[in-house]
């Protein structure tokens, strides 16, 4: 079992920024990839960003050149550092682990983006 934990989220102006953070404990030994997905209210749930075990970073096209997902081996922790946030941006953030056991998702963090 993995488990993950995110924070960082909150309430920013629009052209504000945040970062999230996503720790994981467990069996972290069996993640390969990490990424970011968000929902926004009466919406599905959509992808954000993406690191492998390479390091190589995926983007959705609406995050591309504005977001970076980057992680921190050694605290088990990637980030997702946000900027020139938008009110569409506004949704619940979560981290997901994904290994050759499973998938795993944190609780959510909550990002507002008020105009």
């Amino acid at each position: 079992q993995v488990q993950l934990v995110e924070s960082g989220g909150g309430l920013v102006q629009a052209g504000g920024s945040l970062r999230l953070s996503c720790t994981a404990s467990g069996d972290i030994f069996s993640i390969n990839t990490k990424s970011w997905h968000r929902q926004a209210p009466g919406k599905p749930r959509e992808f954000v960003a993406r690191i492998g075990s390479s390091g190589i970073a995926r983007y959705a096209d609406s995050v591309k050149g504005r977001f970076t997902i980057s992680r921190d081996t050694a605290k088990n922790t990637n980030y997702l550092q946000m900027s020139s946030l938008k009110p569409e941006d506004t949704a619940v953030y979560y981290c997901k682990a994904e290994g050759w056991r499973g998938d795993y998702w944190g609780q959510g963090t909550q990002v507002t983006v008020s105009s």
